[in-house]
């Protein structure tokens, strides 16, 4: 039927032996190293017959708790890819002088610093982000589980996918080189021929269907399964948060999804949505990415607030100060943020009424983040100060994310935007911001809520060890990078001609070191904690002594969280309980009704990369084979009529009867 050229065209579609980079010795050194580790690690598993537990207690685990836990490994598993990219791009930025080329090619330099970016805002920020979110809100409310429980596994293998896909593209063909927006006409088909922009368009479309499905679900969660009496105004500041944030997710995620849609049609279809002829406009494209990414940056902030503010509470001792207000900001914020975008491109030409209206209301938006450190600043004042590793992370969020908004402010200002756009001074802001704020909150709330995750705390020593070499590495990794703004050096360049800035991009570089120290001893410090947690547990029911309703609970909680659905008196629930001689009842208990595990959200997932291969590709066989499978497979789960499971009411009385007795003496 085919001619053997036609029969591998269309088994194959475009991939070639000349898609696998087999003639870059830093891919094939990296190869190996993945498969190495990926053997030891399917060698320690088979060793210790974990295959069984780890398929139905985790992989098809529709526990809140346990998808927020595989959220946060899936984020420090995708920062060490992304951490390396940075490795890879301040080295090479180190060297390349003095005529000297570097050890990266161009083109190669272009997809890591592309794939640094997509790595770390939607697979690293996003995943902690989600993953705390999930493990914490159904606990702080006094809910059992996430309003949709298979919805909830769904969406984390749906992003762990969209991980999946842009890891494929590292041995399998390229990645794009466009920056991590994707900027037409540079990603449009006439000058990115190639796969890379397609890896990028299905990891991301991959990943957003994951992003969407978890936004609705925790607002649902939050509006209607809170315990009795939690109002709105009773909420822990976390919950406002997440519920803040998810409301951000829902809104601006399906513009992220049709934006790319839209870009697809001019790579497959010829339209012209984007082009600079035939009626497109390629800055329709950066005002829609833009609507959805200001607000993600936010999405992103926003829990690293609430956080901050749980943190705070707990180590000083008090009440949170201006809980009215932290709960005002927030929504503020959330608003706000939707008519900042523009921000991002005041050197466009939309002339000077449009740059003043969006300068002042990036302005405007800094006055609620004020208000929100401030009211941590009175929180801690006259407290009883505990600096403990979470409160460590806080108080460096503190200094550091304070510079980053003074910054934020001088580019808000629409002439001087003029004068630092395109500049290294943008990437040492977004930095000290994002890192300052984002990822200094997430390892604050592992820190945090580990013991409750898993009964013991994290080893201190480490955590102060990672704590001091990423804030001391942060101030030696960027700082140079504002004074190299300010004198005019362009981002994303990977040589230089002038050898008299070089001695910045060498401190820079010792910077990046520095934190690379930092993220070996989290990683220290999540084996030794594992090794001494025998002696780094506390039976107390409560390690920090938290005065939110999820530390109401034993540590780990137990799959059903709560027995009896608490009742909400004050927005610091458990800490109102203790006053008020709380205890729990002996005896008396029901069974309980929990949704039952399934492997549909993970098969799902294996399907949909798949499919994303073939469209990368020009399989179109395996994107029909694959369509029609994913069909198959969700009209399947309807018919799954036994999804759910009862424990027992002696289960439970036996159960209860140990933490009560645990918590008498404790209150």
């Amino acid at each position: 039927m085919f001619s053997n050229p036609d029969l591998l065209k269309f088994v194959f579609g475009r991939l070639t032996l000349d898609a696998i980079p087999y003639h870059e010795p830093i891919l094939v050194v990296t190869f190996i190293g993945v498969v190495i580790g990926a053997l030891a690690v399917l060698g320690i598993i088979t060793y210790f017959k974990f295959w069984g537990p780890l398929w139905h207690d985790w992989i098809c685990s529709v526990d809140h708790k346990k998808i927020g836990i595989m959220y946060v490994i899936l984020a420090v598993i995708m920062l060490l890819r992304g951490f390396s990219d940075a490795i890879l791009m301040r080295i090479q930025q180190a060297i390349a002088f003095n005529g000297s080329e570097g050890y990266l090619p161009p083109h190669h330099y272009d997809q890591v610093f592309t794939a640094h970016g997509v790595i770390m805002i939607f697979f690293v920020a996003m995943p902690f982000v989600t993953g705390l979110m999930n493990f914490v809100v159904p606990l702080q409310i006094g809910a059992r589980d996430v309003s949709f429980p298979f919805l909830n596994n769904f969406s984390f293998w749906m992003t762990t996918a969209g991980a999946i896909i842009i890891m494929l593209s590292l041995f399998i063909g390229e990645f794009a080189q466009t920056g991590w927006l994707a900027y037409p006409p540079l990603s449009g088909a006439a000058y990115s021929p190639g796969v890379g922009v397609d890896y990028y368009i299905w990891g991301l479309q991959v990943a957003g269907v994951g992003t969407t499905l978890s936004g609705i679900n925790l607002i649902a969660t939050i509006v209607k399964m809170r315990a009795p009496g939690m109002t709105f105004m009773k909420m822990p500041v976390f919950t406002w948060t997440a519920l803040c944030t998810n409301v951000l997710i829902v809104a601006s995620f399906p513009i992220l999804t049709a934006t790319l849609a839209l870009l697809s049609l001019d790579r497959y279809a010829g339209t012209n949505f984007f082009t600079n002829d035939l009626g497109g406009n390629p800055m329709m494209y950066i005002n829609l990415i833009w609507i959805w990414g200001h607000p993600e940056v936010y999405i992103l902030v926003l829990p690293a607030f609430g956080i901050f503010s749980e943190v705070v509470a707990t180590f000083s001792g008090k009440r949170l100060f201006g809980y009215a207000s932290m709960v005002y900001a927030t929504c503020v914020i959330m608003i706000l943020s939707y008519i900042v975008w523009l921000h991002h491109f005041f050197t466009m030409g939309s002339g000077a009424s449009v740059n003043s209206f969006f300068g002042i209301t990036t302005m405007i938006i800094s006055i609620p983040t004020g208000a929100k450190m401030f009211n941590w600043l009175f929180t801690m004042y006259r407290g009883r100060i505990r600096y403990e590793v979470p409160m460590l992370w806080t108080v460096g969020f503190m200094v550091t994310f304070v510079i980053g908004g003074m910054t934020g402010v001088m580019l808000a200002v629409p002439p001087a935007d003029f004068v630092l756009h395109n500049s290294l001074f943008l990437i040492a802001h977004f930095h000290n911001v994002i890192i300052g704020g984002v990822l200094f909150g997430m390892f604050a709330g592992v820190n945090y809520w580990f013991p409750k995750a898993f009964g013991f705390k994290l080893d201190p020593f480490w955590g102060k060890m990672s704590f001091w070499f990423w804030q001391i590495g942060f101030w030696f990794a960027f700082m140079p990078l504002y004074v190299l703004g300010l004198m005019g050096v362009t981002r994303r360049m990977s040589q230089f001609e002038d050898p008299s800035i070089q001695i910045w991009f060498i401190i820079a570089a010792f910077g990046v070191g520095l934190i690379a120290l930092g993220i070996a001893a989290f990683l220290i410090q999540i084996v030794v904690s594992f090794m001494k947690r025998e002696e780094l547990r506390d039976d107390s029911g409560d390690p920090w002594d938290g005065r939110t309703l999820e530390w109401s609970t034993s540590s780990p909680p137990p799959e059903y969280n709560f027995a009896l659905t608490p009742v909400v008196h004050d927005h610091d629930g458990w800490y109102d309980m203790k006053n008020r001689g709380y205890a729990r009842p002996l005896e008396g208990f029901r069974p309980i009704h929990m949704p039952k595990n399934t492997g549909t959200g993970a098969i799902l997932s294996g399907i949909s990369v798949a499919l994303a291969f073939g469209l990368i590709w020009y399989m179109w066989w395996l994107v029909v084979v694959s369509f029609v499978a994913m069909l198959v497979v969700a009209i399947g789960h309807t018919f799954n009529y036994r999804r759910d499971f009862y424990i027992p009411a002696e289960e439970v009385t036996e159960t209860e009867g140990k933490r009560t007795a645990l918590l008498a003496e404790q209150v």
